[in-house]
């Protein structure tokens, strides 16, 4: 198997990374909003906080919300410019974090973000809907 080296701006990409994720997690929060609104329940509405944006990420979600019912919501939001199959990243956090809270998790994917945005939802477990490839590894000395 051939290896071509390349300069590439991980940087960069990175950047445009965040920004777009960002961006999706910002209409996702208005989306939910909306929807508790026009359920009627206001109060919960005024109530649903960006988790990522207002306390960091780590949390496994990117979303604390509500179901019109009042039980909880937690929201993972992945954002891609490319068609609904488009690989995306997911940390080991958010996995254990929708195994362990799999009837309030869901991961909501946005897709063909810049051009006419569609999403659907997922719930655990995850491996029931896509195929989850390891990508990285930590290093340890022994």
């Amino acid at each position: 198997m051939l290896r071509v080296a390349r300069k590439f701006d991980v940087a960069a990409r990175d950047e445009r990374n965040r920004a777009l994720g960002r961006a999706g997690e910002e209409r996702a929060l208005k989306h939910e909003r909306a929807q508790l609104r026009s359920a009627g329940r206001d109060d919960l509405a005024r109530k649903v906080i960006w988790v990522s944006e207002e306390e960091g990420d780590g949390a496994g979600y990117d979303i604390a919300s509500f179901e019109p019912d009042g039980r909880p919501r937690l929201i993972e939001v992945k954002t891609t410019n490319g068609w609904e199959r488009t690989p995306f990243h997911i940390t080991r956090n958010e996995l254990a974090v929708a195994e362990e809270r799999r009837s309030e998790w869901c991961l909501f994917r946005l897709w063909n973000f810049s051009r006419e945005p569609k999403a659907f939802e997922l719930r655990p477990p995850l491996d029931a809907h896509v195929s989850l490839t390891a990508t990285a590894f930590q290093a340890s000395f022994h």
